[in-house]
């Protein structure tokens, strides 16, 4: 068996792998997750891939070999234990365990903006649920040059396997905070004078027709409920994306994009 044809020679075999034990440590799955991961310099323990002859397979070979370089343990298992390890239905014969998201210290962050002469464009996400939504917005962000993105530590989604797929691989290069109380962090934003902007469906200035200049935060609020009034009432602005069908409501991703992208061609003009 020649050694420079074989990964398997520092793969552990293992017919009958833990599928619980690991089961609340941080995981991404799929091909993209995990090469953006590497890319963004994320430690890497551990893989899981589907029992096959990954040479066949060139690109899921190439990331194998990537993570073996980097340090990850090879654990080799039938597909139907990853298939009971994932928890999408996309991990394309690949999941990894890997060191758990750092979040920011979102004030850390907001002063360097500033140091640097930059006025910040931030996301607030009021207690959203979906991991999809969470994913697709963090993968917004990344586009647009979202310079933060922030959540509640509790009743909200967080950046799980879901999320990271979601994302593409964006949750990897942008910075998220979780902050204790979203309340008091609108209101220490506002005395470093931050504008802030609520998405509403009724009673709410067009979204087209707002100003968006200087240092901001969008606020997305829940799937179901929308903003709790607590936020709603500390913004300065509410905007709302006129509609014409017979649905008077987008996702909450789809929402974030349509102003999100608004708002950064007006910034740049």
């Amino acid at each position: 068996m020649a050694k420079n044809n074989k990964i398997n020679n520092n793969i552990a075999n293992k017919d009958n792998v833990e599928k619980n034990a690991e089961k609340y440590l941080d995981r991404i799955e799929g091909r993209n997750p995990i090469n953006e991961a590497l890319r963004a310099g994320r430690s890497i323990n551990k893989i899981w891939v589907a029992k096959t002859d990954q040479r066949r397979e060139q690109r899921l070979y190439e990331l194998i070999v990537k993570c073996k370089k980097q340090g990850a343990i090879i654990v080799e298992v039938d597909k139907d234990v990853l298939e009971e390890m994932a928890e999408t239905s996309r991990h394309q014969g690949i999941i990894a365990q890997v060191s758990p998201k750092n979040y920011v210290e979102p004030f850390v962050v907001l002063d360097e903006l500033k140091a640097k002469g930059k006025q910040p464009f931030i996301l607030i996400l009021d207690n959203l649920q979906d991991g999809y939504n969470f994913g697709s917005i963090l993968r917004i962000s990344e586009a647009a040059g979202i310079d933060l993105v922030v959540i509640p530590e509790r009743r909200s989604v967080t950046a799980d396997a879901h999320v990271a797929k979601a994302s593409a691989g964006a949750i990897e290069f942008v910075p998220i905070a979780r902050v204790t109380n979203l309340a008091t962090f609108i209101d220490r934003i506002k005395e470093q004078n931050f504008w802030i902007y609520g998405t509403e469906v009724d009673q709410a200035e067009n979204y087209q027709k707002v100003d968006y200049k200087g240092s901001i935060a969008l606020i997305i609020g829940n799937e179901a409920n929308g903003m709790s009034e607590n936020i709603k009432k500390r913004c300065d602005f509410l905007v709302t994306i006129p509609m014409h069908g017979q649905i008077n409501s987008l996702n909450a991703a789809v929402a974030t994009g349509i102003i999100v992208f608004q708002a950064v061609e007006q910034r740049n003009s």
